[in-house]
């Protein structure tokens, strides 16, 4: 055979190349054919001394006694010979599925690399800095943002098209503060450009996080007016 162990994940793999390459049906296949197939590869291996994985090994034994048992000729073996037959194909057809699965997995886990996540945050963990660092009460600003997100859900067309972006903190810290490059002070609701939840929650953190480091200062020039965030 012009084949190596290298271009297979392990053993149940090199069977199911051996019943495509004979263009046998999984589930009627000639396994007296196969078993011979696997164990003759497996030995040429070994004659050229290479090393071969107890994977491998541990399934060539499972044929042998599966062949030695086919070659008995009382009938209380036939009914064990069967159940072993029958369980090796199960196992066959059920890697199958999964290898048929591997390449919309592989895809999967590409698109998931892609995303940036965070674990979920606790308000009153700003809370201490927050009215260290601002007029407000972190309530206040809480409500503002309630408030907030109350009137963009009222001014929501009726006709939405959804589609899934992540946004991190730190990229709306970063966009925050070029912001501030050009204005000094900003409208609290002018922060957030978008009116998607996640970069509405990214936004709002991000204002939170640069309360917390003393880089903007958040309050009100009179009761019930603007909220104002300033950069420090």
């Amino acid at each position: 055979m012009d084949i190596s162990l290298d271009n297979f994940q392990g053993p149940m793999d090199l069977l199911l190349h051996l019943i495509k390459k004979k263009e046998m049906d999984i589930l009627d296949i000639k396994l007296e054919v196969i078993i011979d197939e696997y164990l003759n590869y497996i030995n040429s291996l070994e004659k050229m001394n290479l090393t071969i994985a107890s994977s491998y090994l541990v399934m060539a034994s499972e044929l042998l006694e599966i062949k030695s048992r086919m070659l008995l000729p009382h009938e209380e073996e036939d009914q064990e010979v069967e159940e072993l037959k029958s369980n090796l194909i199960n196992r066959l057809v059920e890697y199958e599925k999964y290898k048929e699965l591997v390449p919309t997995l592989r895809e999967l886990e590409q698109e998931r690399k892609e995303f940036m996540t965070k674990s979920p945050s606790n308000i009153l963990e700003y809370k201490e800095d927050f009215n260290y660092q601002s007029d407000l009460t972190i309530n206040t600003l809480i409500d503002a943002y309630k408030n907030f997100l109350i009137r963009i859900e009222e001014e929501k067309p009726i006709s939405t098209k959804v589609t899934k972006k992540e946004i991190s903190i730190e990229s709306q810290i970063l966009r925050i503060k070029e912001k501030f490059k050009y204005e000094k002070r900003v409208k609290f609701e002018d922060l957030f450009q978008e009116k998607t939840k996640p970069y509405i929650v990214a936004t709002f953190l991000a204002i939170l996080e640069m309360t917390r480091f003393g880089e903007i200062k958040i309050y009100q020039e009179q009761s019930f007016g603007s909220i104002l965030c300033e950069a420090i």
